[in-house]
């Protein structure tokens, strides 16, 4: 019966991830133009913009190789994968023993290097430039990620995302300043994975500052629409990741049955929309910093997962 609980929980997820990434940046981008006095776009315009964008046929460049073509559904695959083993709204589900941050974290850096590819491969100046910053951001956002992934092992004995969010939910863990610190570095390198404010501004096409636009600028039709649909899956994705683990309430129990689904989905989409709120007033409050300036900000991530874990570990060999 567990069993039967875990697939049916697994092919839901896997239904509101599909079906909720667009809308969650519709909403995001609603929220912001609100905040800043401006109607604003239909939550359901990323929907239509994908809808569109898989009609019309790809312009690809005479320097182009087999590289374009196949980074786009490297990107997406490695996205969708890496967001169906982050629990939603029930632990336990079927794919829950493979959920470890570390292969999450290998994913999305997979998904990073096929766009850095892509964007080396169209042949371009943009498309270079943003490679070049897209990974040397990598540089410092991934340690800070690893370092987050050690601290959660030495408090839950391990790196699955599925037994962390259940020691977390317990509440045997406690409040701790280790986690504090590992909430506020995981949250700058979220902000660095999904080219956010201050790190990039993803609505902006102007040279000197892009990052994430300038790889995938040569991008096309249906191209350009798988390329739109891995970030919104990326948003989704670290939004989760970080509900999950830090505000476990409302996860059903393994093996629970629907009437604990139904809580699980109205709570994880309360966290969401609580999540992509602050989001919104983070990059409606702050501007866009110096391209120089972003390693400084990933280094201080870094600085402060490395902080988290040493303390974490003295604490716990003292005691």
């Amino acid at each position: 019966m567990e069993t039967l609980a875990g697939i049916l929980t697994q092919l839901l997820h896997m239904a509101l991830i599909l079906a909720g990434a667009p809308l969650l940046l519709g909403l995001i981008r609603l929220a912001k133009a609100r905040l800043m006095g401006r109607r604003g776009p239909h939550p359901l315009q990323p929907w239509r913009d994908l809808r569109k964008l898989l009609g019309k046929r790809a312009v690809v460049a005479e320097t182009a190789s087999a590289v374009t073509h196949v980074a786009p559904f490297v990107a997406v695959a490695s996205a969708l994968l890496a967001a169906f083993l982050i629990p939603s709204f029930a632990r336990g589900m079927v794919l829950a023993p493979l959920a470890d941050l570390l292969l999450i974290a290998g994913l999305l850096a997979l998904g990073r290097v096929a766009m850095a590819l892509a964007g080396l491969d169209a042949g371009t100046p943009f498309g270079g430039l943003g490679a070049a910053r897209e990974m040397a951001f990598a540089a410092f956002a991934e340690p800070a990620l690893i370092l987050a992934a050690l601290t959660f092992s030495i408090i839950a004995g391990t790196t699955n995302v599925d037994a962390i969010a259940g020691s977390f939910q317990d509440g045997a863990v406690g409040v701790r300043v280790s986690l504090a610190l590992t909430f506020i570095a995981m949250l700058a390198v979220a902000v660095s994975e999904n080219a956010r404010i201050p790190v990039d501004n993803p609505s902006t096409h102007l040279e000197l500052t892009m990052v994430h636009e300038a790889m995938i600028l040569e991008a096309s039709g249906e191209q350009l629409a798988l390329w739109d649909y891995q970030s919104a899956l990326r948003l989704m994705l670290w939004l989760s990741l970080i509900a999950t683990i830090f505000f476990p309430v409302g996860l059903a129990s393994p093996g629970s049955g629907p009437l604990s689904w139904l809580v699980g989905i109205a709570a994880f989409a309360t966290k969401l929309a609580a999540l992509g709120f602050a989001l919104a007033v983070f990059e409606s409050a702050l501007a866009k910093m110096r391209v120089f300036r972003v390693p400084e900000f990933l280094g201080a991530a870094l600085l402060l997962g490395l902080l988290a874990a040493v303390f974490l570990f003295l604490s716990t060999g003292f005691a």
